[in-house]
Protein backbone atom coordinates (compact mmCIF):
# COMPACT_ATOMS: atom_id res chain seq x y z
CA UNK A 1 0.00 0.00 0.00
CA UNK A 2 1.08 3.51 -0.71
CA UNK A 3 1.77 5.42 2.51
CA UNK A 4 3.57 8.54 1.32
CA UNK A 5 2.77 12.07 2.46
CA UNK A 6 0.92 12.88 -0.76
CA UNK A 7 -1.48 9.95 -1.15
CA UNK A 8 -1.50 8.36 -4.60
CA UNK A 9 -4.54 6.40 -5.77
CA UNK A 10 -4.18 3.18 -7.74
CA UNK A 11 -6.90 1.88 -10.07
CA UNK A 12 -7.21 -1.71 -11.27
CA UNK A 13 -9.47 -1.93 -14.34
CA UNK A 14 -10.99 -5.23 -15.40
CA UNK A 15 -13.66 -6.22 -17.89
CA UNK A 16 -16.50 -6.39 -15.36
CA UNK A 17 -15.18 -4.16 -12.55
CA UNK A 18 -12.91 -1.34 -11.50
CA UNK A 19 -11.26 -0.90 -8.12
CA UNK A 20 -9.57 2.25 -6.87
CA UNK A 21 -7.52 2.32 -3.66
CA UNK A 22 -5.69 4.99 -1.71
CA UNK A 23 -3.97 4.86 1.69
CA UNK A 24 -2.44 7.47 3.94
CA UNK A 25 -0.53 7.41 7.21
CA UNK A 26 -2.10 9.87 9.65
CA UNK A 27 -0.32 11.08 12.78
CA UNK A 28 -3.43 11.16 14.95
CA UNK A 29 -5.31 8.95 17.34
CA UNK A 30 -7.46 6.41 15.45
CA UNK A 31 -10.53 7.58 17.42
CA UNK A 32 -10.20 11.04 15.82
CA UNK A 33 -10.07 9.51 12.32
CA UNK A 34 -13.03 7.22 13.07
CA UNK A 35 -15.09 10.17 14.34
CA UNK A 36 -14.31 12.14 11.16
CA UNK A 37 -15.37 9.18 8.97
CA UNK A 38 -18.62 8.49 10.82
CA UNK A 39 -20.12 11.91 11.66
CA UNK A 40 -22.06 12.30 8.42
CA UNK A 41 -23.25 15.86 8.92
CA UNK A 42 -19.65 17.08 9.47
CA UNK A 43 -18.03 15.32 6.48
CA UNK A 44 -18.80 18.02 3.87
CA UNK A 45 -17.06 20.58 6.12
CA UNK A 46 -13.61 18.94 5.94
CA UNK A 47 -13.92 16.68 2.87
CA UNK A 48 -13.71 18.83 -0.27
CA UNK A 49 -14.86 15.90 -2.47
CA UNK A 50 -18.32 15.76 -0.83
CA UNK A 51 -21.04 18.27 -1.73
CA UNK A 52 -23.57 16.92 0.78
CA UNK A 53 -24.11 13.87 2.97
CA UNK A 54 -27.38 13.09 4.73
CA UNK A 55 -28.31 10.19 6.97
CA UNK A 56 -26.51 8.21 9.66
CA UNK A 57 -23.29 6.28 9.30
CA UNK A 58 -24.03 3.39 11.66
CA UNK A 59 -24.71 -0.34 11.42
CA UNK A 60 -27.58 -0.79 8.93
CA UNK A 61 -27.85 2.96 8.36
CA UNK A 62 -28.50 4.64 5.03
CA UNK A 63 -26.93 7.76 3.59
CA UNK A 64 -27.48 10.04 0.62
CA UNK A 65 -24.23 11.29 -0.85
CA UNK A 66 -23.54 13.97 -3.44
CA UNK A 67 -19.97 14.00 -4.74
CA UNK A 68 -17.99 16.62 -6.66
CA UNK A 69 -17.56 13.93 -9.38
CA UNK A 70 -21.26 14.25 -10.30
CA UNK A 71 -23.03 16.97 -8.33
CA UNK A 72 -26.39 16.33 -10.04
CA UNK A 73 -26.58 12.73 -8.83
CA UNK A 74 -27.47 11.58 -5.33
CA UNK A 75 -26.08 8.18 -4.36
CA UNK A 76 -28.38 6.27 -2.00
CA UNK A 77 -26.07 3.99 -0.02
CA UNK A 78 -26.44 1.44 2.76
CA UNK A 79 -23.93 0.94 5.56
CA UNK A 80 -22.96 -2.72 5.03
CA UNK A 81 -20.31 -3.11 7.74
CA UNK A 82 -19.56 -1.04 10.83
CA UNK A 83 -16.71 -2.21 13.07
CA UNK A 84 -15.95 0.79 15.33
CA UNK A 85 -12.41 2.06 14.98
CA UNK A 86 -11.49 -0.58 12.39
CA UNK A 87 -13.68 -0.99 9.30
CA UNK A 88 -16.54 0.79 7.56
CA UNK A 89 -18.23 -0.36 4.35
CA UNK A 90 -21.02 1.38 2.48
CA UNK A 91 -22.43 0.96 -0.98
CA UNK A 92 -25.24 -0.07 -3.27
CA UNK A 93 -25.81 -3.06 -5.57
CA UNK A 94 -23.20 -1.69 -8.04
CA UNK A 95 -20.33 -1.45 -5.59
CA UNK A 96 -18.87 -0.88 -2.16
CA UNK A 97 -16.52 1.61 -0.57
CA UNK A 98 -14.35 0.15 2.19
CA UNK A 99 -12.46 2.13 4.84
CA UNK A 100 -9.95 0.32 7.05
CA UNK A 101 -7.99 1.73 9.96
CA UNK A 102 -4.81 0.04 11.21
CA UNK A 103 -3.24 1.56 14.31
CA UNK A 104 0.52 1.95 14.05
CA UNK A 105 3.32 3.74 15.86
CA UNK A 106 2.42 7.40 16.00
CA UNK A 107 -1.01 7.13 14.44
CA UNK A 108 -3.06 5.14 11.99
CA UNK A 109 -2.85 3.85 8.44
CA UNK A 110 -6.15 4.58 6.68
CA UNK A 111 -7.01 2.80 3.45
CA UNK A 112 -10.03 3.50 1.27
CA UNK A 113 -11.01 1.39 -1.70
CA UNK A 114 -14.04 1.25 -3.93
CA UNK A 115 -14.93 -1.58 -6.24
CA UNK A 116 -17.71 -1.09 -8.75
CA UNK A 117 -18.91 -3.51 -11.34
CA UNK A 118 -21.23 -6.29 -12.40
CA UNK A 119 -22.37 -8.10 -15.55
CA UNK A 120 -23.45 -4.85 -17.26
CA UNK A 121 -20.39 -2.85 -16.18
CA UNK A 122 -18.71 -2.90 -19.64
CA UNK A 123 -21.75 -1.08 -21.09
CA UNK A 124 -21.34 2.01 -18.92
CA UNK A 125 -17.74 1.82 -17.63
CA UNK A 126 -16.62 4.65 -19.92
CA UNK A 127 -19.27 6.98 -18.47
CA UNK A 128 -17.92 6.68 -14.91
CA UNK A 129 -15.24 9.29 -14.16
CA UNK A 130 -11.88 8.30 -12.72
CA UNK A 131 -11.85 8.28 -8.91
CA UNK A 132 -8.07 8.76 -8.62
CA UNK A 133 -7.90 12.55 -8.05
CA UNK A 134 -10.99 12.51 -5.81
CA UNK A 135 -9.54 9.69 -3.66
CA UNK A 136 -6.20 11.48 -3.37
CA UNK A 137 -7.97 14.70 -2.33
CA UNK A 138 -10.11 12.81 0.23
CA UNK A 139 -7.01 11.22 1.79
CA UNK A 140 -5.19 14.58 1.94
CA UNK A 141 -8.27 16.27 3.48
CA UNK A 142 -8.69 13.51 6.09
CA UNK A 143 -4.99 13.63 7.03
CA UNK A 144 -5.01 17.43 7.35
CA UNK A 145 -8.18 17.54 9.48
CA UNK A 146 -7.22 14.64 11.78
CA UNK A 147 -3.70 15.96 12.36
CA UNK A 148 -5.06 19.48 13.01
CA UNK A 149 -7.44 18.08 15.66
CA UNK A 150 -4.66 15.94 17.16
CA UNK A 151 -2.36 18.98 17.32
CA UNK A 152 -4.99 21.05 19.11
CA UNK A 153 -5.24 18.39 21.87
CA UNK A 154 -1.54 18.57 22.80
Amino acid sequence: MNQQTNPKAVTDKRMFSRETTVSVNIQADPSIVWALLTHASDIPRWNSTVVSLKGEIKEGGTIELKSTLDEKRTFKLKVKEFVPGKRLVWGDNMGSRVYTLDKNEGGVLVAMSEKIGGPLFPLFANMIPSFDKSFEQFAADLKKEAETIQGSKK
